[in-house]
Order: structure tokens, then C-alpha cells, then sequence
């Protein structure tokens, strides 16, 4: 069942004399329970695909679904809405408010929500225990490693029970000991937590995790391979260089 779906997204940059492909005609279904990787070489338009399947840009023309809602028929209310629902987002670089410690960061989008405070810190643990991190509750970002940080922002994403995780280079930031751990817990979010799972990497080695991998080219797909969690880091490195060596 798809949770996610383009169909003809087109997002255009510039005037109509010299337009900007930043998609082009792009068809893509992500079904549940998928972990997706993104890739392509800089510029190919892989954050702008990631933006409009989370409803945070408005295509040029086409259409995205996300669990059967047209986003196109979406007031601005109305998608923040879904978003506080159906999506969690995990960034490069973290996005943790500094000030509050480790459960009040991961309980607030909850909180935004009308969630009780208690409730949502109830949550908010058991978020923290998947990621590994009961013990780190009451800390500060600031006290936590940048492995430990990104982790805490997966718990945030995790904690609405959304139907969908994005996350735009989430181990771009990370040192490949800390990347492994996330990666293998985004693994883990779609394997034993049922959540559909999509990234933007430029890491053959974090991408080899996943499921599927496509690959874009000038706001374009122009291949996708098949893994199934079983991929060769090597083998999607060579394949990465001929697609952006190819006219």
C-alpha cells in the first residue's frame, strides 16, 4: 500500500525564458513499510523531492500523495495538520531547541499538538528507551554527542506514531561509527516499527541499508536499484559516478 506517491511532479526555478528544472515529470511510489534512499549528484534535485513529498514546497505542477491525501487540496492549516500526524523530520543538523532537555525536546511536538504534558512525556520516554537513550532524559543537547543528538531527533520523529520518517542527510553530520548507529535504527524503524522510511544521502555506505535506492539526474529518475537491506556500498558508488559522468 503506498503511503507516499508523485505523479508528474514538476517544480520549475526562474522565468519561463530560462527555466530551472528542479524536478522533472518525477513518478515515484514509496509503499509501507519501506526504507527509500534518495541520491544523485549535487544539484539533482534530491532535497527538492524530499521537500514536496513532505508538503514543505508547493510543485510547479503534478501531484503528491501522502496517505491518500492530495496535497494540492491542502489549506496551509490543514498540512501543518498532516504533518504533526503522518510525518516525522530528521535534519543534518539536529534541530534540537538547546535549552530544554532531551524528553521536553522529543515531547513537544506532541505538546504543539494538544497532547497532555504528561502524556507526551510518557511518550517521549518510550521514544527515548527505542533510540537507546533512557538513561540521557534529563541531559541537554549540548551534553550529548552528536551521534546521541541525532538519535534524540529520531525519537522526536518517532514520537506521533507518524506513518512516514524523512530524513534529509540525517548522517551527514556524523562520524561513520555515529552513522552506523543511526542508520541502524532507521533500519529498525521500518523493519520492527513499522514505519515507512525515506532519506537524502550522498553515502553509498548509509544508502547499502536500505531497501530501494533512487537515483536522480538533473530533476530526473534516471535508475533505482532493488536491495533489499542487502546492498554493496561498493557497487553503489560505482553506479553513483556513472550516472553523473553520463550526458
Amino acid at each position: 500500500m503506498p503511503v507516499a506517491r508523485t505523479e508528474a511532479l514538476t517544480k520549475i526555478y526562474g522565468d519561463t525564458a530560462q527555466p530551472v528544472y528542479a524536478l522533472n515529470n518525477v513518478n515515484l511510489t514509496v509503499n509501507e513499510g519501506e526504507f527509500l534512499a534518495i541520491m544523485g549528484p549535487s544539484g539533482s534535485g534530491k532535497s527538492t523531492l524530499m521537500y514536496m513529498l513532505g508538503g514543505l514546497d508547493h510543485p510547479t505542477s503534478g501531484k503528491v500523495w501522502l496517505s491518500n491525501h492530495d496535497l494540492s487540496q491542502l489549506n496551509d492549516d490543514a498540512l501543518s495538520q498532516l504533518r504533526r500526524t503522518e510525518l516525522g523530520f530528521v535534519f543534518q543538523f539536529f534541530n534540537l531547541i538547546p535549552v530544554l532537555p532531551v524528553r521536553d525536546n522529543v515531547a513537544l511536538p506532541l505538546i504543539l499538538g494538544g497532547t497532555s504534558r504528561a502524556e507526551a512525556l510518557n511518550r517521549a520516554d518510550d521514544a527515548l528507551t527505542k533510540v537507546g537513550l533512557k538513561d540521557r532524559v534529563s541531559h541537554r543537547p549540548a551534553e550529548l554527542s552528536g551521534g546521541q543528538q541525532q538519535r534524540v531527533a529520531l525519537a522526536r520523529a518517532l514520537v506521533t506514531n507518524p506513518a512516514l520518517i524523512m530524513g534529509d542527510e540525517p548522517t551527514g553530520n556524523l562520524d561513520s561509527r555515529a552513522s552506523d548507529e543511526v542508520v541502524q535504527l532507521l533500519r529498525r524503524t521500518a523493519d520492527e516499527w513499522g514505519r515507512t522510511v525515506i532519506i537524502v544521502t550522498h553515502d553509498p555506505r548509509i544508502a547499502a541499508y536500505t531497501d530501494r535506492i533512487v537515483f536522480l539526474k538533473d530533476g530526473q529518475i534516471v535508475d533505482e536499484n532493488t536491495l533489499k537491506g542487502q546492498g554493496n556500498a561498493e557497487q553503489i558508488r560505482e553506479q553513483l559516478g556513472k550516472i553523473a559522468i553520463a550526458n
